[in-house]
Parts: structure tokens; sequence; C-alpha cells
């Protein structure tokens, strides 16, 4: 099983895909708020999105599993 973590501490200001999707190696899944700044979330690989482990909203420090790909 492949997962996506956070780089960085912040909130989900917004999920980019949801469970069932494909995604790419070097598409943006999430976008992160951090001190007022928006961060993307890149996959480092592709995959289909088996389970989404965070919401919007959620606070994630940075290394917490964000999306599980299969």
């Amino acid at each position: 099983m492949k997962q996506i973590q956070t780089n960085m501490a912040g909130n989900i200001w917004r999920m980019l895909v949801g469970e069932g999707d494909t995604v790419e190696a070097g598409q943006e899944v999430v976008i992160l708020e951090s001190m007022k700044m928006e961060i993307p979330i890149e996959a480092e690989v592709g995959g289909t999105v088996k389970k989404v482990v965070k919401q919007e909203g959620d606070f994630v420090d940075e290394g917490d599993v964000l999306l599980e790909l299969e």
C-alpha cells in the first residue's frame, strides 16, 4: 500500500481527490493552509485512492497520512 503524507503541519483547506479517484505522480491532491499560506501536497507516486484518511478542516502534523493508494 502506498501512502501520501504531509510534509508540514497545517489545516487541510481542500481535498482535491476522493476514494476511487486515480492520481498520477506529481498531481496535487491536497491543499494545506499554514500561516495564511496555501501549500499544495503532491502525490509522489500514482495509483487509485483506496482511503481518504483526513478530511477538510482537519489539523495535521508533519508526516501524517492523508491518503492511502493501491
